[in-house]
Order: C-alpha cells, then structure tokens, then sequence
C-alpha cells in the first residue's frame, strides 16, 4: 500500500464511500469523532463543504489538510482490509507515512490522531512564506546546487532519479530553480503553504517533540519503508525523535521504491484521494512491469473507482474475500 502525502486533497472526499460501505463509515466516524477533539472546525463539515466555498477552502490549510487526508486513508485501507485485501508492505509520502505507521501498529488511532493534529497545527502556525520547487535533475546534481544555501534551503523529496524537490527560504530557492532553468532543466513550482522538510520547519520542532514523547509506540506488525532512510525498518519508527526528523529532513521515496521492488513488491495499491504516487513507480521501476492500483480518481464517483481498483487486484491474481 502507498499511502498519499500532503496536495492529494479534493472536497468532498470519502463522501460517497461513507454513503456505500460501512466498513470506510465506521473507521472515518471514529477518525473525524477523535480529531474534532483536537481541531477548532468541525473537520466533517469542513472536508464536504460545497466546493468554493469558504469552509471549503480551508481543506487546504496545513492544520486541516493533514487530518482530513489521514482520515480518508485510515478508512480505505479499514474498506480494503474488510474485502480480505492485507498489506504486506507499506510505504507513505511525508504525512502518508503517519498513516502508514498507524496501519501497521507503530502508535494507536488514538495516539495517531494527536500526533497528526499537533503536527498539522504546529506547520500551520508557523510564519508563512517559503518556497517548494521540483526539479528535472539528478539528485546529487541538486545537492551540489543547494549546498552553499544549506542553512535556508534543503532536498526536501527524492521522488525519482531525476526528480527532486528543493524547500526553504523563496529567494534561494528561486534563485536555485533559475539557475536550472537556464540550463534547460524541467522547473515546477509547488503551491504550498509553507515549505515542508525545509530548515523553516526548525521553529516547531522542540514543541512537536513533546508531542511525539507521549505517544505509546510499538514494532510495527506490517512491513514499513521509511521516508527518511528509504528502506525497510523495524524499531527505528518506535521513538519519538523519528517523528521529529521526519517533519526536517527529505522523503526519500524514490529508495523506498525500489526497497519494496527488492522485497518483493509487484502490486502497488495506492491509498488516497488521488493517485499521485503511482506516477511517480515507472521512473523509479524502469525494469519492472508492476501492477498499478489506484483507490480513487479525481472526479470519478467513489464507490464506483474502488470497485474498479478491487476487480482490476481480483482479475491478477490477488485474494479478495468475496
């Protein structure tokens, strides 16, 4: 299972799954039930506003954003694990691997909620500003270019050999897209709040920590491919300082790829709103002939796109309890 990051999110998302399975209702209730203790809004109400509205809007603040994404995640993967489909491998994208860590154990839906508020909360509240860019080019290409702005702008994502993304202060970190640019490589500006796994996240960090050393951790029990080291871990998720180091340094997703290929891996299920992640597997995989599962599309009714995905993992071979 790849479990989406942060700019996956649509309003109205997990909506029609609620109305047709009880097993995606009943998990994303007690989701939304447990952050309400923790957000100022309704998160409900806030996630299935009429689009442009201006509850609705706020699907793309920090602070809900990552509540509203780990609850309809939380619930696909309860929806897939009723029709009998168990992961034996996870990976997450940034706050991706929160739920990640939560599926296979790591902490309890409980202790899991509390962490992705405060972390949400914490992002948000920090000054707003920063810059997020993707670029075309190899990643120790990337490292050389960044290393004499080191103390304002960091490799924030390694998503395939050659696509990379730079976060921090927007000045150097436009002056460093320019500079590709010019060179002929491939520039996209990401629209972000705040410039995630960047030296701009340093101010929160002392204040999440605690948050993250209250929280009961356990081995996970599937599993799990680490953002931070791109492999496949055991202990390393169950301490506190994991967490924190998460939100600072790069999502190196493309290695944990490539770890779940040398595991094993041949059908990647991505769990989300919509299939970001997939697009990112043929870079990664160029030899491989994987089989690609997506929960959900954008704009496609929901009940409709997982029955889909269910019968495409049927009709190659995967067990589904019928």
């Amino acid at each position: 299972l790849l479990f989406t990051g942060q700019g996956a999110q649509t309003p109205g998302m997990g909506r029609g799954l609620c109305a047709a399975w009880p097993a995606f209702r009943e998990a994303f209730d007690r989701c939304v039930a447990l952050f309400d203790r923790e957000l100022d809004r309704p998160l409900r109400e806030m996630m299935w506003a009429e689009a442009g509205s201006a509850e609705s809007l706020l699907l793309d603040q920090t602070a809900f954003t990552q509540p509203a994404l780990f609850a309809v995640e939380y619930a696909l993967t309860a929806l897939w694990r009723s029709w009998g489909v168990e992961p034996e491998l996870l990976v997450g994208h940034s706050i991706g691997e929160l739920v990640a860590a939560c599926v296979a154990g790591v902490f309890s839906l409980e202790d899991g909620v509390r962490l992705v508020a405060a972390r949400g909360r914490l992002m948000q509240g920090l000054s707003a500003g920063g810059a997020m860019v993707t670029l075309g080019a190899p990643e120790a290409v990337v490292a050389a270019a960044v290393a004499p702005h080191a103390a304002w702008v960091s490799t924030a994502a390694v998503n395939g050999p050659e696509q990379v993304v730079i976060a921090g202060v927007e000045q150097a970190v436009q002056a460093i897209a320019a500079g590709f640019a010019a060179r002929g490589v491939r520039t996209k500006r990401l629209h972000v709040s705040h410039a995630f796994h960047s030296p701009l996240m340093e101010p929160m960090l002392e204040e999440f920590g605690r948050v993250a050393a209250s929280v009961t951790y356990r081995r996970p029990s599937v599993s799990l491919v680490s953002n931070l080291s791109g492999k496949v871990v055991t202990d390393e998720l169950s301490a506190p300082g994991y967490w924190v180091r998460h939100v600072r340094e790069a999502v190196r997703f493309a290695d944990g790829v490539k770890a779940l290929h040398e595991a094993g891996a041949g059908t990647f299920l991505e769990v989300g709103p919509k299939p970001t992640l997939l697009g990112l597997l043929p870079a990664c995989l160029p030899e491989a002939e994987p089989t690609l599962l997506a929960s959900l599309r954008a704009g496609r009714e929901g009940a409709a796109g997982v029955l889909e995905a269910l019968g495409r993992l049927w009709a190659g071979g995967g067990s589904v309890s019928w």
